[in-house]
């Protein structure tokens, strides 16, 4: 399952969510999110794991404050088609 992990302090680094999320099991994959202007994170990522695995992260972590924020976790949901802009 691929998970949503979001409303992370901008302070955090990737190690450390890395290690939150592998308490519950192992990462299939990783996913750190960053501007592609600045290379700052932007604030969620997302992993993917076995199916229970990630059901227990959703209900331990979803809510769970971490640097200050109240964490967003749940299954990630597919990414809908986005029109581009022309600049003419």
């Amino acid at each position: 399952m691929k998970l949503y992990i979001g409303n992370l302090p901008f302070s955090t680094g990737e190690k450390e969510v890395r290690e939150l999320l592998e308490q519950y099991g192992t990462l299939d994959s990783f996913s750190w999110i960053t501007d592609r202007d600045t290379g700052r994170p932007r604030g969620f990522c997302f992993a993917e794991m076995n199916n229970a695995e990630a059901d227990a992260a959703i209900k331990a972590l979803n809510g769970k404050d971490f640097g200050g924020r109240d964490l967003k976790v749940n299954e990630a949901k597919a990414r809908d088609k986005r029109h581009r802009r022309r600049s003419w």
